[in-house]
């Protein structure tokens, strides 16, 4: 697990090995153990170590034994034992015992195809010095990131856009129109960045480039929604994948811990990983010093003790979190507005000063498996009418008048068939702000952030299954813009992998697979993935309401506000003309009670701290 870097240019001067330096001093916090670099007259990498796999051997750049090709890469492949078995079986001489090596002779075999073959988490730099040609490479569910700024001759690229911006090759410029998004999603969705002229790679894309006529491919190579019906017993196709998938993330020569909060999906993962791993766990859990009912940390340290895993705990208090607050914002490289980020900050800390810096968190799930109810309300949603759609919101367990409102919401809905489906604009967040955007941006924004924020999920046409596509949508957006990154970035923040076992693209596959074959949305939330779990996870836990490190929300917000608020009054944001100066007053406010009110508060002072980071006094242009 590393940081990476790097500059590709066919002008004469060459690369501008200073300002991969200044990127590669950027990433020092992904990885403290060392660095490298590697330049010649067209491409300039470089890379920061966190020693996981090979501790005294696996110092990158790595090489192919002719030196034809270099390769520097962020994260861990978890099959690399298998494709070393075989390839040293045809008489291969690894140089190292790195798991990371293993690219080298599948590039020499299958070109940009090696990535097929990879199982794992990963983006990675491959420069062939023969054919002046780089290959960019990111894992299929996007959890290594990889920025990329492209600017006529040449091409910038890093696993943080804080570092991007540390080149000093990037103009201070922000998109109006992904400020405009992150106030309706909470993030940016991929592959838009906050700064105008960056970008993602894609998740399960490999970009090449030829320095000679600078000619660049762009390739998806791996589409989850691609996976072939499977016809079997979902309990058991489920768990056999687990097992093999936690096998291969717990392979490691450093201790391994895992976040737990007592909810199902940290549990399984302690479960799973207790039954197989060698040594000995540590589960760390986070609590708040503050009277909490979401406090967890007595449940978390029961199934600790029960299984033999060494328990730490986390104690948060509010004017902790209002003092961490902007130091988490930093951390998080992008604007994201959840709030539970500071816990899982502080556990990250919590084990890297422990020693421990590989971790084991449980995201995922609840994307794949109908944890979220407006997800799977959003296929009843957007169903042609049908009378079981109607009779949904009248059998759920809501209030009369949700209920009410739910029915009366299904018939418009069906009355007017508008051109985006039904998806996030359920959430009460997105629908309050396609109601009062107007009360809060500024004309600047209102003018050039004009693409509707619905456009992610716009009705080109009715998909022929839409369980099928509210999976894609939620795991394409929110897992992929709020979930993933806050995992790698406040770990890495604090130089600890985090490894996500429920991403796994084998276990993706075998759940869609599932589901082509029989829908499970009509099913308990999670009730397949419950299912896989019998035998393994004690029963008591799959009664636990879902909560996660949730925070005592409200009291935080309000502790957040009394410290920055004074922040949003004449700030960057309405120097910018992102919000309207009466707005930023309203959202500044030391209390609010109004909670989609307070939750646009929350997200204005995101924002905003996350400008003054990353652009200090200066104001940006807003493009």
């Amino acid at each position: 697990m590393c940081g990476i870097a790097g500059m590709l240019t066919r002008a004469k001067a060459g690369p501008d090995r200073a300002a991969v330096a200044r990127m590669q001093a950027a990433l020092r916090h992904r990885g403290p153990d060392g660095q490298g670099s590697y330049h010649d007259e067209r491409v300039a990498l470089a890379h920061t170590r966190l020693s996981i796999i090979d501790l005294a051997g696996g110092a990158q750049p790595l090489y192919s034994p002719d030196g034809r090709h270099v390769l520097i890469i962020n994260g861990e492949i978890y099959n690399y034992v298998e494709l070393r078995e075989e390839f040293v079986a045809e008489g291969y001489a690894f140089t190292t015992a790195s798991d990371c090596e293993v690219i080298l002779p599948l590039y020499a075999r299958y070109g940009d195809r090696c990535v097929e073959h990879l199982r794992g988490m990963y983006a990675f730099a491959l420069w062939d010095t023969e054919r002046g040609r780089l290959l960019l490479a990111r894992d299929r569910m996007g959890e290594k990131p990889l920025y990329l700024y492209r600017d006529g001759d040449s091409l910038l690229f890093a696993s943080e856009l804080r570092a991007i911006l540390a080149s000093g090759l990037v103009p201070h410029r922000v998109d109006a129109q992904a400020l405009r998004d992150f106030f309706f999603y909470q993030f940016v969705p991929e592959p838009r960045t906050a700064v105008a002229g960056v970008a993602k790679l894609a998740a399960a894309t490999t970009l090449s480039v030829d320095v000679a006529d600078w000619r660049t491919e762009e390739r998806c190579y791996w589409n989850m929604m691609d996976a072939e019906p499977l016809e079997a017993d979902p309990a058991q196709a489920l768990g056999d994948c687990l097992d093999e998938t936690i096998r291969l993330v717990l392979r490691a020569d450093v201790p391994i811990g895992l976040s737990l909060s007592g909810g199902m999906d940290s549990s399984a993962i302690a479960c799973l990983a207790a039954r197989v791993y060698p040594g000995k766990l540590t589960a760390i859990s986070a609590g708040y010093r503050e009277p909490s009912p979401v406090d967890e940390r007595a449940v978390a340290r029961e199934l600790a003790q029960r299984l033999d895993i060494d328990f730490l705990e986390v104690e948060i208090a509010q004017d902790e979190l209002a003092e961490g607050f902007a130091g988490m914002v930093e951390a998080r490289d992008e604007p994201i507005g959840d709030i539970s980020g500071y816990a899982y900050e502080r556990v990250m800390q919590t084990a890297r000063a422990h020693g421990i810096p590989v971790m084991l968190q449980g995201q995922g799930v609840d994307e794949m498996f109908w944890g979220y109810p407006w997800v799977k309300d959003s296929v009843a949603r957007n169903q042609p009418f049908a009378v079981g759609a109607l009779l949904a919101p009248i059998l759920s367990r809501r209030s009369l008048g949700d209920r009410v409102r739910g029915v009366l919401g299904y018939l418009r809905e069906q009355r007017e068939q508008g051109e985006y489906l039904h998806f996030f604009d359920s959430t009460p967040h997105f629908a309050w702000m396609l109601a009062h955007a107007a009360e809060f941006f500024a004309p600047p924004i209102l003018t050039q952030g004009t693409l509707d924020p619905r456009r992610y999920f716009a009705r080109s046409s009715r998909p022929a299954r839409m369980d099928l596509e509210a999976t894609r949508l939620i795991t394409e957006l929110y897992l992929r813009g709020n979930g993933i990154p806050q995992c790698d970035r406040l770990a890495m923040a604090h130089a600890v992998e985090s490894r996500l076992p429920f991403l796994d693209h084998r276990f993706i596959e075998t759940a869609i697979g599932l589901r082509k074959f029989a829908r499970d949305d009509t099913l308990a939330p999670k009730q397949r993935f419950q299912d896989s779990l019998r035998g393994v996870v004690p029963p008591e836990v799959f009664t636990r309401p879902k909560r996660g490190f949730t925070p005592p929300v409200f009291r935080w917000q309000d502790r957040v506000r009394e410290r920055y608020g004074a922040l949003l009054e004449d700030g960057h944001l309405v120097q910018l003309g992102v919000l309207q100066p009466e707005a930023a007053r309203r959202v500044a406010a030391a209390h609010i009670e109004q909670p989609m009110l307070a939750l646009t508060s929350r997200l204005a002072l995101v924002l905003e701290v996350w400008l003054r980071a990353v652009f200090g006094t200066s104001i940006p242009e807003l493009v």
